[in-house]
């Protein structure tokens, strides 16, 4: 009983949240997708300028963004010292005069994410903090790596501490309609990932067209996700606006058929702090407030955190900082 209790119950340091279980694949609710692309691209267009927020609740809304975000490494030259400096900045992501300055206590990141080599220097770093580390895996980027092997890399990224596993899909799966292929995929990651929370990394530029994302968000979600989330940020498209609205609609339309939530997770290419807020505020729009919080929403971003510091600074002092004023590590 205490292991099925575990299965089902999500306990992220942030929010406990009835976990999806997933459920048959339903082919006939998958090919039922369908994507207005010109509808959907023109819905997009108009985001950025339909919601405006100025002065402290804009400083509001940018704390809040900063609680969401996981700060992430991924690069070949990573460190034990880069992954420390980036643990140290997850634990302290603002300096705390500013967060003085606008009445505010301590906050985190939402999460550390390393490859899987650094999810040790990482727990140890985060030690005590609740922040939790997640790790890309399943062959990231490519995710071609044979099959066992994917599955053992989870396996060993859990037993190192990870508490998050971004996995990648197989993109042919999608690009050739091979949804049963996709879902048996999915449900072994999953199930290789225990106790331990999933997110799909769908690698939406590379799918072809929005119904592709449509379909492919839902066959994750049966299988199990608890999050998905648009790219690895090494594509050459990563977030945008058109495909997080496809996703996000698939996840409400999950939540309205099941019951259960499923978390979204924009990566790449989210680099400014009016674009944090256009996001933000589509997830409002679309969702609710509930999917405000770290247990159902991220940004995958770094840059994002260094451009959300220049802009409460300057409206705590009129003036804004060089960047160099707010590394990273």
């Amino acid at each position: 009983m205490e292991t099925q209790s575990l299965e089902r119950t999500a306990h992220l340091p942030q929010v406990t949240e009835p976990r999806n279980p997933g459920m048959e694949l339903d082919l006939d609710w998958v090919r039922a997708v369908q994507a207005n692309t010109s509808a959907i691209e023109r819905r997009a267009a108009t985001l950025p300028g339909r919601r405006s927020v100025k002065k402290d609740h804009q400083a509001a809304w940018l704390l809040k963004a900063i609680t969401l975000i996981d700060l992430t490494t991924l690069s070949g030259d990573d460190t034990v010292g880069r992954v420390r400096r980036l643990c140290a900045k997850a634990r302290q992501p603002v300096a705390p005069a500013l967060l003085e300055a606008l009445g505010m206590g301590p906050i985190t990141t939402g999460a550390v994410c390393v490859y899987h080599d650094m999810i040790e220097t990482a727990v140890e770093a985060l030690k005590g903090t609740g922040i939790p580390v997640a790790a890309v895996s399943t062959g990231f980027p490519a995710g071609l790596s044979p099959f066992h092997l994917r599955v053992a890399e989870i396996g060993e990224s859990v037993a190192a501490g990870a508490e998050e596993i971004d996995i990648v899909i197989s993109r042919r799966h999608v690009l050739t309609g091979d949804w049963q292929a996709l879902y048996d995929e999915m449900k072994a990651f999953r199930a290789a990932c225990g106790h331990a929370h999933v997110k799909a990394i769908l690698a939406t530029g590379e799918l072809g067209s929005l119904r592709n994302v449509a379909r492919a968000s839902l066959v994750c979600m049966m299988a199990g996700a608890d999050f998905i989330k648009t790219s690895t940020g090494k594509e050459s498209v990563n977030a945008t606006l058109p495909v997080s609205l496809v996703m996000i609609r698939a996840i409400r339309e999950y939540y309205d058929r099941t019951g259960y939530r499923v978390g979204y997770k924009p990566a790449g290419g989210i680099s400014k702090a009016k674009d944090a807020l256009v996001y933000l505020a589509l997830i409002k729009d679309e969702l609710g407030d509930r999917w405000l919080q770290p247990d159902l929403f991220r940004f995958g971003a770094s840059s994002l955190l260094g451009d959300i510091e220049r802009q409460l600074e300057h409206h705590v002092t009129g003036a804004y900082s060089a960047g160099y004023r707010h590394p990273m590590g």
